[in-house]
């Protein structure tokens, strides 16, 4: 310990920088994304080696101990993450159900049966408008021209098959 800080009656700083360096690292482990305590722990455990250690041997020595406890704390929030308390409130649960009356993607049945207009020649997919909606639709595999009249015919997600008129009827 520095002499001059012994004399001051501050012997006990750089130990008080070391903990509450630690401490504020763990917080940052337990609640990531925030950046302030992280920042402030780094700079209060490299005040702390800086007070401390008389050589850089010393230095060296301090800081490897400082990553082995790190890296203790490290894993048990990776446990607690994974298994523990902290897991409660990191990992989201709940789902989103079609029960629940929560969809990935419009449910676009309603359309089955409409009559419309190819904008794009469909090979087989292209754009079709029916009634002033433009939607993105698939023929069965079969050559559709533009401006030809189709219908759809089924709904599969956000696949929308159409077939031309003439061969419908």
């Amino acid at each position: 310990m520095d002499f001059s800080l012994a004399i001051a009656g501050l012997a006990w700083l750089p130990w008080v920088c070391i903990i509450a360096g630690l401490v504020f690292i763990i917080i940052e482990m337990m609640h990531p994304g925030i950046g302030a305590p992280g920042i402030i722990g780094a700079i209060l455990l490299v005040a702390g080696v800086i007070l401390t250690a008389k050589t850089p041997l010393q230095a060296l020595i301090m800081i490897a101990i400082l990553l082995a406890i790190l890296g203790v704390a490290f894993m048990i929030v990776l446990q607690s993450a994974t298994r523990g308390h902290l897991a409660r409130h990191l990992v989201l649960n709940a789902s989103l159900d079609d029960e629940l009356g929560f969809t990935g993607s419009d449910d676009l049945k309603y359309f089955i049966g409409s009559e419309g207009k190819t904008l794009t020649v469909l090979r087989p997919s292209g754009t079709a408008d029916f009634s002033g909606v433009k939607l993105d639709v698939v023929s069965e595999g079969e050559f559709i021209p533009k401006g030809s009249t189709v219908i759809i015919t089924k709904v599969e997600g956000n696949r929308i098959v159409v077939a031309q008129k003439s061969s419908v009827s």
